[in-house]
Order: C-alpha cells, then sequence, then structure tokens
C-alpha cells in the first residue's frame, strides 16, 4: 500500500466508526469546506487544507512522501524520538520497515489536539445532554487543553523521522473512535446489572485480559461491584478528558456508569457526587484495542505489522 492509502484508510475507518455517526461528520467537512471557500487568498495559503477530507486534527501523515509503498510499518502507543532512533536501528540490523505509526499524536497532530474536542459535544447529545449545553462545556476545556499544549516542543519525534528519513504518520481520534464504538456495542448488546458485570466483560477482552496480568488491567475508579450499573456510556474518544461539569449533566441525563480509558481527580470528584459508577478500563489497553483495529485493515492488505512501546497484537479476523 501508498502512504497516502493507509492515511485514507484510518481516516475512512475513523468516519465509518465515529460515535456522532457519519451523517454528522460529514456536515461538519461541508461546514469547513463552506468556511474555507469565504476565505481570501491569504488565509487560504494559512489554512490546514486536510481538514476539509479529514475531520480528525490528530490524525496526520507528519513526515514523508504520500506515494511512498509501505510493506511493512513499526507501530506502538507512543512513538516518540527514541522509538524513531529504534526504527533506524532495526532497518541496519535488516528488518524491512518503510513507516513508523504513532497512536498518540506528535508534530502538527498534538499542537492540534484541542480540535477534536469538540465532538465530544455531540457524543453527549445522543446521551441525552441538549446540545448547547454541551457546546458550552466543552468550550472553556477546549481553550483550556490548547494553552495546555502551547508551551511544547511538538516537532522533536518529526525531526527525527526526517533527518533519518523515516515515514511517520499518527492515527489518534481514528483508534479512539474504534474503540469507542466496539465496547458501546458490546454493553448495547446485552444487559449489565452490576459493575461485577461490567468488569467481567471488560476482562474477557484479550486485550484486557493480558493488562491484567501484568496489574494495569480494568479498575473501579467510583463505585463497588455490588453496585447497579444503569446506563452505561463508553467515554473513549474526543481528545482528552472533558470537563467535569459535564459529569453532572450526563448523570441528569441518565448514564449510571462510565467506562473510560482515564479520569482526572476533578473529575472522579464529579462522579462520586453525582453517584455514577466509573470504570477504568485501562489507558494503554484500550488504545491498544483501537489500533488493533485498524492494524487488522491494515494487514490484510498484505501490510507486515511489527509493534512496540506498549501496544500488543490482537488480531480479529
Amino acid at each position: 500500500m501508498k502512504l497516502k492509502e493507509i492515511y485514507d484508510l484510518f481516516i475512512r475507518m475513523g468516519i465509518e466508526n465515529d460515535p456522532r455517526g457519519p451523517k454528522a461528520v460529514k456536515k461538519q467537512l461541508d461546514k469547513v469546506s463552506k468556511e474555507y471557500d469565504k476565505l481570501g487568498d491569504k488565509e487560504k495559503k494559512e489554512f490546514d487544507a486536510e481538514k476539509m477530507k479529514n475531520p480528525f486534527a490528530d490524525t496526520r501523515i507528519l513526515y514523508g512522501d504520500p506515494e511512498t509503498e509501505v510493506k511493512a510499518v513499526l507501530t506502538g502507543i507512543d512513538m516518540e524520538t527514541a522509538e524513531i532512533v529504534l526504527a533506524d536501528r532495526l532497518r541496519e540490523k535488516g528488518v524491512a520497515l518503510d513507516l513508523v505509526i504513532a497512536h498518540h499524536p506528535e508534530g502538527q497532530a498534538l499542537a492540534n489536539l484541542d480540535a477534536v474536542m469538540a465532538m465530544q459535544a455531540d457524543i453527549w447529545e445522543k446521551f441525552g445532554v441538549p446540545v448547547n449545553i454541551g457546546d458550552a462545556l466543552i468550550e472553556e476545556r477546549m481553550r483550556e487543553v490548547q494553552r495546555g499544549f502551547m508551551p511544547i516542543n511538538h516537532a522533536r519525534p518529526v525531526d527525527s523521522a526526517r533527518l533519518l528519513d523515516i515515514p511517520f504518520m499518527c492515527a489518534h481520534t481514528v483508534a479512539d473512535n474504534m474503540v469507542t464504538t466496539y465496547l458501546q456495542a458490546i454493553f448495547d448488546d446485552k444487559v449489565q446489572e452490576t459493575v461485577k458485570d461490567v468488569m467481567d466483560v471488560l476482562k474477557e477482552i484479550p486485550e484486557y485480559k493480558i493488562a491484567t496480568q501484568t496489574s494495569i488491567g480494568p479498575k473501579i475508579l467510583v463505585g463497588s461491584e455490588n453496585k447497579r450499573c444503569g446506563r452505561i456510556m463508553v467515554d473513549m474518544t474526543g481528545g482528552t478528558g472533558g470537563p467535569k461539569q459535564a459529569i453532572q449533566k450526563l448523570a441528569d441525563a441518565g448514564v449510571g456508569t462510565f467506562v473510560g480509558m482515564h479520569m482526572s481527580d476533578k473529575n472522579r470528584e464529579e462522579a462520586e457526587k453525582s453517584h455514577v459508577n466509573v470504570v477504568i478500563a485501562g489507558h494503554i489497553a484500550s488504545d491498544t484495542i483501537g489500533m488493533n483495529l485498524l492494524l487488522d485493515a491494515l494487514e490484510q492488505q498484505g501490510v507486515e505489522i511489527t509493534t512496540c512501546s506498549g501496544l500488543t497484537r490482537v488480531k480479529r479476523y
């Protein structure tokens, strides 16, 4: 496959599995295109044209010719300078590697992480929170995240890839969409009575079973095993954690249990006040599921996969 074909495949899968639904994503893309058309020539030169076809600002080709033929990739959760050097070292030892794929964003994709957070309001709406309230809640959190990323040296791993001439891309929200939709479908398919039932379901999934064996598996953060779980919301996409105020709004809308990758102390305290159960499935294991679902499609196209940096390969085909 060519690098651009891998990139396009991941974008397509991310859209197909977006919790907002493909129609909502298309509406977003149409809106961006209309905004672009209204810009002057100077503004158009500064505009990130990828946003008109890719709704995920944290998923990008970071370095490399899109026409590059890719037969083998090295991929992991965090692929930074050390992993780029590892890829170069493996190539020196004769391992065929044409591309490095990170899950967590780097470079421009990290600088724009806040942009994907707006989708959280649309997801909350599906669980009963009015979209106007969701928009108001997420807006300030997006600004907070943007401020937090502004001082970071985003370019380090991208520069390493450039200097070693190793094509490099990242697949963040596209993978998070995969695991969110995958898990939500499992929980929607069968009623779980208690938080213990939720834990049992998670621990039957290979990535979480492996994580449990190394003490980083699913854990109950708020609530207890015998608590009834009510409506379950899988909360694993949309850039990074949302504002604490959303917890109460979702509780009022009928969400009884959150299943997520991680949760800040502020949000945990809000969940306790709102009597909402919280199950932390595990950050790296959850990311791994999302990446594995993408990699299944890639491997079926004949691309050889080598994993590192916390990503344990599990095939589902």
